[in-house]
């Protein structure tokens, strides 16, 4: 019988903090990996007017500042996030993330620049025009460099939502996280809520059709993702089943009980059973209906949101026979 309580698991070293954490880099990544591959995909005349460039920008950049404050505010000492942030240490998991958010972040910025360059224009000409000299090193990024920036900016963006799942397997004590296939599962799950969160974006603050090439273009990757995120999901267990004693023990405990519950109902059926049934066999008309594709994206994300849950709480269950002192934070 499974009596752990929710929340209050005696090995915890990890809280809701970086489940909610781990969610919000999925999105960034996702929002960022779809509009790049949109962006190429279409020519765009003004960038700053399509919403699947304006959800990048958006999704790219506020949930990744929420999520650094978050894990600032985590840490046990959180007045010293500075330490972090310039004095990098190539054996730290964290350390590796923390060098990995500034590049990405860096990238993403110029990336904006350049697809909001009109906006930006107007803006240092009419406040800030000691700025001026900025535009000209926009214009040559845009006509000359455009094409590696993105290159460079969509690898650091998969490479960001696999790292989540990288941050979960240094907690080598746990048996359940310390599974390779973890990185490629949260990138699979980041990418898959990063297109529910930009079908809102286009949808509720774009108000574009469900017929518009931008939804149309998203749902080419909705189904395959998902069944990419199903397929890792049984090849996570089932690496668990046969991987000995203290794995098989973690994979009771975390189907079990409460946790238990979280996956079966919140990730399998509300994340990906209902949604997967729903674009497999529902017909054109109501596949593109806007209320339909809300609907369907915000079980997405509360199926996304379970998973971080479910992985980081119910993979935190069981401690590992070899690691039986007390576990450390990994950075």
């Amino acid at each position: 019988m499974n009596e752990h309580i929710p929340f209050q698991t005696p090995n915890l070293v990890w809280d809701s903090t970086i489940a909610i954490y781990l969610f919000l880099l999925g999105i960034s990544s996702g929002a960022v990996q779809l509009a790049i591959a949109y962006r190429n995909s279409f020519k765009i005349e003004k960038p700053s007017e399509n919403w699947m460039i304006r959800s990048a920008a958006i999704l790219g950049t506020i949930p990744t500042l929420i999520g650094l404050t978050l894990l600032v505010f985590h840490l046990t000492k959180p007045w010293t996030f500075w330490k972090l942030m310039f004095n990098y240490n190539g054996t730290s998991v964290m350390s590796m993330g923390v060098m990995l958010f500034q590049a990405y972040m860096a990238v993403l910025v110029v990336w904006i620049a350049i697809m909001f360059k009109d906006w930006l224009a107007v803006l240092i000409n009419r406040y800030l025009p000691m700025f001026k000299f900025v535009l000209p090193w926009i214009d040559f990024a845009e006509s000359k460099l455009l094409k590696p920036i993105e290159f460079v900016l969509f690898t650091f963006a998969a490479v960001l939502g696999a790292y989540t799942g990288f941050l979960l397997s240094a907690l080598i004590s746990y048996p359940m996280l310390n599974n390779p296939v973890l990185p490629a599962l949260f990138l699979a799950s980041g990418t898959s809520s990063g297109i529910a969160a930009t079908f809102l974006m286009i949808l509720i603050a774009g108000k574009l059709s469900g017929d518009s090439k931008e939804v149309h273009f998203i749902h080419k990757f909705e189904v395959p993702i998902m069944v990419t995120e199903l397929g890792l999901l049984v090849a996570f267990f089932v690496g668990l089943h046969f991987g000995g004693a203290d794995k098989q023990l973690a994979l009771h405990n975390a189907l079990t009980g409460t946790w238990g519950m979280v996956f079966w109902v919140g990730v399998f059926l509300i994340g990906i059973l209902i949604p997967l049934i729903a674009n497999l066999f529902g017909s054109h008309t109501v596949k593109y209906s806007p209320k339909f594709i809300i609907l369907v994206s915000i079980f997405d994300l509360i199926g996304v949101f379970c998973l971080r849950f479910f992985i980081l709480y119910a993979g935190q269950l069981t401690l590992s026979l070899i690691h039986i002192s007390e576990p450390t934070r990994p950075y």
